[in-house]
Formats: C-alpha cells, structure tokens, sequence
C-alpha cells in the first residue's frame, strides 16, 4: 500500500524532532520538581499564604501536564508504529485510515509542544495583559476592537486560559474604544507577545451607508503579568494618578464610586488603567504593577538595542506600526508583515485561530535571534 509506506516514512522523520523536544524539556529535572512542590505542599503551614499556594499550586499543574503531554507523545508514536505494523500483515484498509488520523492529530501535537520549547524569555511563562485601542476611523475602529477582543477571547478559551477583565471602555455607537484584559495560563505572555502591534483590517463597512470600503487600525499591546516586585525606580513627581467612576459590566459597585483608577507616566508618555478590582487601593495596586511592567520591558528593549548598536523604529500615534492586514473585502486573507504567514479563511482567524501567525512569529524570533 503506497499510503502506509509514505505513512511510515512521516512516521520516521518525526522521530528526531520527538527526542529533541524531549531532551529540551528536561523531563527529569521537572520530575524532580513536582517531587519537591508536592512534599512543599505536605507542610502544615502550607496553606496559610493564599498566594503563596496558589502559585505552587499552578506551577505544579504547569508541570504534570508538560510531563504527561510529552510522555503521552512517545506512547502516541510507539503506538502508531504498532499500527502500521499490523497494517502491513492484515493489509487492512481501515487500519490505514485510521493511521492517517492518527499520525496528522500527532504531528499537530508535536509540532505544538516543539513550539512552546522556543518560549525561553525571562517571563514568556507568565500571565499576560493585553490591551486593545481603537485607532483613527470613529465607529468603524471600534468595531474592529471589538472584533479583535472577541477573537482573542476565543484562542484564549481554546487553550483552557482564563480571563479577567481589568478595564473596558465602550465605543459611542458600537465597539470598544479600549479594553484591557489578563489572559490566566501557562506560557500566555510567550504565546501574545506575538500580537503586539497595529491589527489592520480592510472591508465595506457596515456603518458607511454608501457602501465603501474603509480601513481601520487597532493598536494591540502585550505585557506580562510580573507578579514579583521590579526594581523600578517610579518618583512621585514623575506620575499622575486620577480616579475615575467605572463603567461596563463588573458588579454592583460599577458606577457608584470613583473606584477606577489611571496613572500617567511623564518622562515616557506610558499611560495605565484598571478599574475591576473591588476597591480603589487594589486598582491602584494594579495599575502600578501593570506600569512597572511596561516600564521594565522599555528598559530591556532600550538595553538591547544599545548592545547591538541599532536604534528602535520611531512610531507614532498614526499606527505605523503594522504586523498584519485582515482583507475581508474585495478577497479574502489574513498576512502578517513580518513573518509572511497567510491565510485565506479569515472567518476561522476572527474566530481564534492564530496559532499559525503564533508559532510563525516564534520561528521567525528563533532564526533571529
């Protein structure tokens, strides 16, 4: 059968990406590990710092499923072996089909977890914060927003993230102006850090009653969640901090008191909020924690750009600069600038399924670097 040799040729060129995967996760030294957290958690005083154990309690569950996933992929290859084995004797076609499944839904599988052994940075583990703003283009733009919020909910729900809103602002017919969201999971920043940029997005709007097409731009941007505190050096004269009454949805507090809160950061124009916390000091606590953040991934970003003696592309306001063009309109397809990964079926994109410009961009990084 010509289908089973070439299905046992696939088979055997997966064979040396598996043992690198696998030799680059150090299954091992994570055994180890859980080992350690687990007698951690037989401690009696374990349980008294509700922080503390829920970030053990996370790491762990990090942990085991990196661990099962990679052992449950060498079973899963030694199983499809045993397959076309018993293929060839039986000369079964149904067997062949059923290898052909098999060996497509283990390829993606690999592919994946080889995917996430390029998520090597400081905090590419960590949860992310991702905001989205409505650029020039009034209602059109916020639509787009929202658009994009929802495709971003999607891919995060896929991956069994959680999500917590931290601020959200509505557009004045239709949309969101701005909104800003912690996606909750293991490598969520690695993954995101991917889409920060300006989103473009070219179709006949539906609210241009001569039916044109229009252009409009959302600038996306990606942080990460750096629970620990950042040596980040933040004088009181160089920010501002207004409160301000929340709005959408988040409880019964939402738009009776000035509970939100903003803080602008002078010397770089860096400008945060959070208004989901249930009292004023938690959002101030939030909002400051989120500009610590961006103001360290400032400095590392200024940092290498010394050590290589190049200087950062300047833009500015006017959304210069794009990573990728959603085309609805006259054709169909999604193309990110950077790494040239394009796809026709936009309607699936909208729907959450990035991970082909993720992994795209994340080898792209990798052949950089």
């Amino acid at each position: 059968m010509v289908e089973l040799d070439q299905y046992k040729v696939t088979l055997g060129e997966k064979a040396e990406p598996l043992r690198e995967v696998t030799e680059s996760l150090d299954l091992d030294g994570k055994k180890n590990r859980i080992m350690e957290l687990e007698k951690t958690m037989e401690e009696p005083t374990f349980w008294e710092n509700a922080e503390r154990s829920a970030r053990t309690m996370q790491e762990l569950k990090n942990l085991k499923s990196t661990v099962e996933t990679c052992e449950g992929l060498a079973q899963r290859y030694a199983d499809i072996e045993t397959l076309i084995e018993m293929a060839y004797e039986e000369q079964d076609q149904s067997l062949v089909d059923e290898i052909g499944e098999e060996l497509d839904s283990f390829a993606a599988d690999l592919e994946n977890i080889r995917i996430s052994t390029l998520l090597s940075g400081e905090y590419d583990k960590s949860n992310a914060i991702l905001s989205l703003h409505a650029g020039a283009g009034g209602t059109e733009a916020c639509d787009w927003a929202g658009m994009l919020y929802r495709m971003y909910t999607r891919w995060a729900e896929k991956k069994g993230f959680t999500l917590e809103l931290l601020d959200y602002l509505d557009g004045d017919e239709a949309g969101i102006k701005s909104v800003t969201v912690q996606v909750n999971g293991m490598n969520a920043y690695g993954l995101l850090k991917s889409e920060k940029g300006v989103h473009r997005l070219v179709r006949i709007s539906p609210f241009n009653a001569a039916g044109k097409r229009q252009t409009s731009f959302v600038s996306c941007d990606v942080m990460p969640d750096i629970e620990e505190d950042i040596d980040i050096e933040i004088r009181d004269e160089d920010i501002r901090i207004d409160t301000y009454r929340s709005s959408g949805a988040g409880g019964q507090h939402i738009n009776k008191t000035s509970s939100a809160i903003r803080i602008t950061h002078f010397p770089t124009g860096i400008v945060v909020q959070c208004q989901n916390e249930r009292s004023q000091f938690q959002n101030k606590d939030k909002a400051m924690q989120m500009l610590k953040a961006k103001l360290y991934l400032l400095k590392q970003q200024e940092q290498m750009e010394k050590a290589s003696g190049i200087r950062g592309e300047v833009t500015d306001i006017a959304w210069g600069n794009q990573i990728r063009s959603y085309v609805l309109q006259p054709y169909t397809m999604v193309k990110d600038t950077r790494t040239d990964v394009e796809t026709a079926n936009v309607d699936a994109v909208l729907d959450g399924d990035i991970d082909r410009f993720i992994n795209g961009y994340l080898k792209w990084q990798n052949l950089k670097g």
